[in-house]
């Protein structure tokens, strides 16, 4: 992907000199419980926090957020300030893009900020942490990335390549949409019933729509190779891949992103539309996705 020396959003708040103490996020840790366990994997934790609580074994306050924000000495090595300046300017494109498209709806486009931080870090949606990767908290309309997630999605993930990181922040930014649309406060009115699983699916697989849709529109920067890159970073953090990596089988039931097909497909639907319009993932049946 050609980005060097092109313009850098102003939307980013460099967070990695503040450091969050005294806390966890319950939020996080149920989403992440959720991800790759399901519903049931959720009600043991809780049964198990309710025991330990019981037992004294520790105080559930501490998982609810209140920690402190402390400014912390932190100097960058010249390899992470070019992957801040890489992040910047793939913000910047999806402003470019989505300016455009909203425009074309007869609407405004506001941009997101988004927060770079280390370890563990507060936002409207709990306190976020590095191992979940990166996320976006419609609460607060902020994207969170800790940098060393690329190192994960190059090493675990086997997703190498600048496009298989810009692929990543384009699918949040592709929950900024939703959010911007009201799509996200429908789905979230879900939560709680039966098949709220699903509907987070096609939430996530939206999103992949449009990052595609981004990358249609941001081709005159792309290298040879890039949307390959993309579409192996969708292959590999399918629900499917997910869980037989870690878990060593596959619960359909508990999918919350899509398969790494589904994930794929809806991404190249996005490549080859290049507008919103299209990309409906809640107007056909399920098991169609």
């Amino acid at each position: 992907m050609e980005w060097k020396g092109r313009r850098q959003s102003t939307n980013v708040d460099d967070a990695r000199g503040r450091k969050v103490v005294g806390t966890a996020s319950i939020g996080v840790l149920l989403q992440m419980v959720g991800r790759l366990f399901g519903f049931k994997g959720i009600l043991v934790l809780i049964g198990l926090g309710l025991v330990g609580w019981q037992l004294g074994l520790f105080d559930p306050a501490t998982l609810l957020g209140g920690g402190q924000v402390k400014e912390v000495e932190y100097r960058a090595t010249p390899e992470e300030e070019e992957r801040l300046q890489f992040v910047a300017v793939v913000l910047a494109d999806t402003e470019d893009v989505w300016g455009r498209e909203f425009q074309r709806l007869g609407r405004q486009y506001q941009a997101p900020e988004l927060v770079v931080f280390r370890d563990r870090y507060p936002s409207a949606c709990g306190v976020g942490d590095a191992r979940m990767g990166p996320f976006y908290c419609p609460a607060d309309q902020k994207v969170y990335i800790d940098l060393s997630f690329y190192d994960s999605l190059e090493q675990e993930f086997d997703a190498p390549g600048d496009f298989a990181q810009a692929y990543v922040i384009a699918h949040e930014i592709g929950h900024h949409v939703q959010t911007l649309l009201g799509i996200s406060d429908k789905v979230a009115a879900m939560r709680g019933k039966p098949d709220y699983n699903q509907y987070s699916v096609r939430l996530e697989l939206q999103a992949d729509y449009l990052a595609g849709v981004w990358a249609k529109n941001n081709q005159e920067y792309l290298d040879h190779g890039d949307i390959e890159e993309a579409m192996r970073a969708a292959n590999q953090i399918g629900d499917d891949a997910i869980q037989s990596r870690t878990q060593g089988r596959i619960t359909p039931h508990a999918f919350t992103h899509g398969t790494s097909q589904q994930r794929m497909r809806w991404f190249n639907k996005g490549l080859q539309s290049g507008r919103i319009d299209d990309g409906d993932t809640f107007g056909i049946p399920y098991e169609s996705l």
